[in-house]
C-alpha cells in the first residue's frame, strides 16, 4: 500500500535556461504533486537533465522560478535545498562500508549517533540490504550498490529526492529488478520522485507520471496509460513505444503494431484494411515482429504473439492488416521522425 506523500510538491515558472545563444529549456511550467514518481522522458537534448540540474541548483536559471513547497528556491545554495540526489555512476565513498555511506549525510548534519545508528538500520531494510552493513562498494553488485546510493539519498529524509539515470550502468535483467525495486520504495516512503530517463519501459512501469520534453519543451504530460493510449502529437506517440502513421483525409493517425490484427489476403475484417505484402520477420521472444509493405504507405510495423504465429507468416506473404476505429487516434505534427523512431 502506497505510503501517504510525505514529499513536497515542485513548481515550474517557464523556466529557461540559456548557453549564449542556445536554449537547453524554453518556458518550462510544470506542476509536481507532493509525493508523486515524476519522469523527465525525452531524446539526448531534450533539456530533462538540465532542468533536473536547475532543480538542485547545480545551474543557474536563465529566467522564470521554481518553487518548493510554495517558496521560491531560484537563489537557495544547492546544499541549502535539502534534496537527495542519485546519480547513474553510484558516487559512494569506496573507503567507506555501506553503513557509513548511509550514515554520512546523518554525520554531517551532526545527528546525535543513537539516532544515526537507528536510521540505517531503517535504511537497510527499506532497500533489502540487511547483512551487508560492513561491507564495501567493490564487494557489491551493481544492483546492490545502487541500492546504497539510494539508501545513502534517503537517510536523512530529504524534502525531494532527484534521480539522473540512475539505472543507466545496469544491464537489462538487473535494471527491470531494480525497478521494481525502486517503485516500491517510493510506495513504501511517499517522497516525491523526479526520476530523469530517456528509457521508455522504465518510464512507462515506474511513474504516476510522465512529462515527456523535446528541443527544450514540455511536449505533453499524463499518466503513463494516457501518453500511450491517447497520445497528442506524432512525437509523443513514436518517442513513448513503436508507432506507424497513417495519412488519411488530410490527417495523420498514430496506430501501435499490437493493435493491428493479420489475415491472409482477401480474408481480413474489421472497420479498417488495408493489403500488402510481408517483408520482414523478426522473432522477439514473446512477440513476432512483421514488416508489411503497403502500396501508397511507408512500411507497417506489426506486432503479434508469438506462441501462436511462428511459422505462420513468410516473406513475400500476401495479408490483410485491419484494426478498429478506437486503435487510431488523430495526432499532431507530421509523421514523429524527429524522434528517431522508424515510422510508417
Amino acid at each position: 500500500m502506497k505510503a501517504g506523500p510525505s514529499g513536497i510538491g515542485v513548481v515550474f515558472q517557464n523556466v529557461t535556461k540559456q548557453y549564449g545563444k542556445m536554449t537547453a529549456v524554453d518556458g518550462v511550467s510544470l506542476d509536481i504533486r507532493a509525493g508523486e514518481f515524476l519522469t523527465l522522458l525525452g531524446p539526448s537534448g531534450s533539456g530533462k537533465t538540465t532542468l533536473l540540474m536547475m532543480l538542485a541548483g547545480f545551474q543557474d536559471i536563465t529566467a522564470g522560478d521554481i518553487l518548493v513547497g510554495g517558496s521560491s528556491i531560484a537563489t537557495t545554495p544547492p546544499e541549502k535545498r535539502n534534496f537527495g540526489m542519485v546519480f547513474q555512476g553510484y558516487a559512494l565513498f569506496p573507503h567507506m562500508s555501506v553503513a557509513k555511506n548511509i550514515s554520512y549525510p546523518l554525520e554531517i548534519r551532526r545527528k546525535p549517533q543513537a539516532e544515526i545508528d537507528v536510521r540505517v538500520n531503517e535504511m537497510l531494510d527499506l532497500v533489502q540490504l540487511k547483512g551487508f552493513a560492513d561491507r564495501y562498494p567493490h564487494q557489491l553488485s551493481g544492483g546492490q550498490q545502487q541500492r546504497v546510493a539510494l539508501a545513502r539519498a534517503l537517510s536523512f529524509s530529504p524534502r525531494v529526492l532527484l534521480l539522473d539515470e540512475p539505472l543507466g550502468a545496469l544491464d537489462r535483467k538487473l535494471r527491470s529488478d531494480v525497478q521494481e525495486q525502486l517503485k516500491d520504495i517510493h510506495n513504501r516512503v511517499g517522497t516525491t520522485f523526479i526520476y530523469v530517463t530517456h528509457d521508455q519501459e522504465e518510464a512507462l512501469t515506474m511513474s504516476d507520471r510522465i512529462v515527456i520534453m523535446n528541443r527544450g519543451k514540455v511536449v505533453q504530460v499524463g499518466n503513463p496509460v494516457e501518453l500511450y493510449e491517447r497520445p497528442r502529437t506524432a512525437f509523443a506517440a513514436s518517442f513513448l513505444g513503436k508507432s506507424n502513421f497513417i495519412h488519411r483525409d488530410g490527417r495523420t493517425f498514430t496506430l501501435r503494431p499490437e493493435k493491428i490484427d493479420v489475415f491472409p489476403a482477401g480474408t481480413g475484417h474489421g472497420q479498417n484494411r488495408l493489403t500488402g505484402t510481408v517483408r520482414g520477420i523478426t522473432y522477439m521472444g514473446a512477440t513476432l515482429k512483421l514488416l508489411v509493405e503497403v502500396p501508397g504507405h511507408p512500411i507497417i510495423e506489426v506486432h503479434v504473439p508469438a506462441w501462436r504465429n511462428t511459422g505462420q507468416y513468410s516473406d513475400s506473404q500476401a495479408v490483410d492488416l485491419c484494426w478498429s476505429d478506437d486503435a487510431q487516434v488523430v495526432v499532431e505534427g507530421g509523421d514523429g521522425e524527429e524522434a528517431g523512431a522508424r515510422s510508417a
